[in-house]
């Protein structure tokens, strides 16, 4: 008969066979705990991802068609081709990008009229040389070494002929999305000395490659997350593309002009402008002229909303005091408005005022 082990000498037995003794036989009713650190991903509190994944695509296909806006339009500038491609979108600390760059470099500033904070935008020293040396009448051969040094001021107005190339392309990729309007605020040639934002803030990183023949250079273009923070319910993959403007039918058109013409605006006919002085001003009574330097043949001038817009002459109709409304004031605005292209109205602001 089989001598039968008893519970003590059984756990002696799986004592011996562990080395670090630490084994126990499996109560009953006990189950083995499954692996949870498979389920587990590491969390950096240093670099927060404050940007979902979904807007982190959309932002990808946005500048996707930056690249080739740019890449096109940079072409046509410099008579040949230049290449644009979008090699990467991250989010990372606005440290960790100012510290990635070259010392020097050409640092954009830009800042929008419609967004809070600034964005900035970076062009590579090895493809800005390059490009400012085709412009100047250069680039037939290849050069490998370039000066390390800041751009100069003849080489700056050059360089901003290309920012003004981006930040056109720029605009229309994100007209979708909201107005930019964006400008040069200021450049720097040593991207430590300008912070826009904390050095921990979270800001996502575009980044472009810029051939031309042989050369190739990166183009950055930093975005702070409390810049586009407002617009972080737009930012997804499905919604941006279908933000497109909206095209006005007839018979709203119709409706727009119906209620316009019904609206009051304020017209003022202003005789002359005269400065005088607390003394004169004081010394004035009832039956005294005043002498202007505005001959009488000048008639007057009707400002409507404030704004000048037609010459008259004053005059009676049925015993009332009247103004003839006579030619229309030509501005500058109105000069330079027919020789460049009209000026963007948003869609939204358009409907408060037609409102």
């Amino acid at each position: 008969m089989a001598e039968v082990l008893s519970q003590t000498e059984v756990e002696s037995l799986l004592a011996a066979l562990d080395p670090d003794g630490t084994s126990s036989p499996p109560k009953a009713g006990f189950r083995p705990a499954t692996d949870h650190h498979s389920q587990i991903s590491l969390y950096d509190f240093k670099r927060p991802e404050r940007v979902s994944k979904e807007q982190m695509r959309a932002i990808q296909g946005l500048h996707e068609g930056f690249s080739r806006e740019f890449g096109a339009s940079l072409s046509g500038m410099l008579r040949t081709i230049v290449e644009c491609k979008l090699i990467s979108v991250d989010q990372l600390t606005y440290s960790e990008f100012v510290f990635s760059l070259e010392n020097p470099t050409c640092f954009n500033l830009l800042e929008s009229t419609y967004l809070q904070g600034h964005m900035i935008l970076d062009l590579n020293p090895s493809i800005i040389f390059p490009i400012i040396d085709r412009m100047l009448g250069g680039g037939r051969q290849a050069k490998a070494n370039f000066p390390n040094r800041a751009l100069t001021e003849i080489e700056l107005k050059l360089v901003s002929r290309i920012t003004k190339q981006a930040i056109s392309a720029l605009e229309n990729t994100w007209i979708n999305l909201c107005y930019l309007d964006l400008k040069v605020s200021q450049i720097e040639s040593n991207p430590q000395l300008v912070q826009i934002v904390p050095p921990n803030e979270v800001i996502v990183l575009v980044s472009f490659e810029l051939t031309m023949g042989e050369m190739r250079g990166i183009m950055n273009f930093c975005i702070p997350f409390n810049t586009i923070e407002p617009l972080a319910s737009k930012l997804s993959s499905d919604s941006w593309s279908a933000y497109k403007s909206r095209v006005i039918s007839p018979k709203e058109q119709l409706n727009m002009e119906t209620n316009l013409s019904r609206t009051k605006v304020e017209l003022v006919a202003e005789l002359t402008q005269v400065k005088l002085s607390a003394n004169e001003l004081m010394g004035l009574s009832v039956g005294d002229v005043i002498m202007t330097e505005r001959e009488v043949s000048d008639g007057l001038t009707l400002y409507i909303e404030g704004k000048p817009f037609f010459s008259g002459n004053p005059g009676t109709l049925k015993g009332h005091k009247a103004v003839q409304v006579g030619k229309q004031i030509t501005r500058a605005r109105d000069i330079l408005s027919t020789k460049e292209e009209p000026e963007f109205v948003r869609p939204t602001e358009a409907v408060k005022t037609h409102r």
